[in-house]
């Protein structure tokens, strides 16, 4: 991995870069960063959205909040996608120091920081879920289609956050932990996965009416 590919991040280089980063076998963008990425494709749809959308009288401050949230979301999306990048960096980095205590102890603390790292990001999508559901019933319904988009950036960047810190955690196992002991040692990053679990059922669940919505009448969908 060359300087420049090192260099590479969300928010200072273009998509061909980041993605051609993406693309190597290096690990460093990967898929954690890449769900924080979809996670900020979802907050930017949303902008759109709630952009385009003209709220009566006694919505408009709903509207405004909504925006104003999906905008930082954003924002805070790319910086996790950055984060998640150097996390999974040292973690890499930590199995393949020579075997020994050394290298267990930086395995254990790698792991549970991308763990962290990932949470994180997860925890910011589930926040992000509300807010979507809300311009699927007040937003443009010209922009309905962007919804549903902006719904499955969104589920991606929850499936990539839960499997990413479950493999993390699995990860101590290298480090000498068994699987009870690394639920006993970190109950809120379990916690986390638990309720990533439900929030990709919720966002099934409102993208299923979000299609059923647009279904053109008389389609038998």
């Amino acid at each position: 991995m060359n300087d420049d590919a090192k260099a590479v991040t969300t928010q200072r280089s273009t998509v061909e870069d980041w993605t051609q980063a993406l693309a190597e076998s290096v690990g460093s963008p990967g898929g954690g960063a890449g769900a924080g990425v979809m996670l900020a494709i979802a907050a930017s749809l949303a902008s759109m959205v709630a952009g385009y959308t003209e709220a009566d009288r006694d919505q408009r401050q709903d509207l405004a909040d909504v925006h104003a949230r999906v905008r930082s979301l954003r924002e805070a999306a790319l910086r996790l996608a950055d984060e998640d990048a150097s996390a999974s960096q040292a973690f890499g980095a930590a199995f393949r120091l020579d075997p020994g205590p050394e290298r267990e102890d930086a395995i254990r603390r790698a792991s549970v920081d991308a763990a962290k790292a990932s949470a994180v990001l997860g925890e910011n999508a589930i926040g992000a879920i509300e807010d979507l559901e809300w311009l699927s019933s007040n937003g443009n319904p010209a922009l309905v289609a962007d919804i549903v988009v902006a719904f499955g950036a969104l589920r991606a960047a929850v499936t990539g956050a839960r499997t990413n810190v479950r493999f993390d955690l699995e990860a101590l196992t290298s480090a000498g932990r068994t699987p009870e002991q690394i639920h006993e040692d970190q109950p809120a990053l379990w916690s986390t996965v638990e309720n990533l679990d439900a929030a990709v059922e919720r966002i099934d669940r409102l993208t299923a009416e979000v299609n059923h919505r647009s279904a053109p009448a008389g389609s038998g969908s």
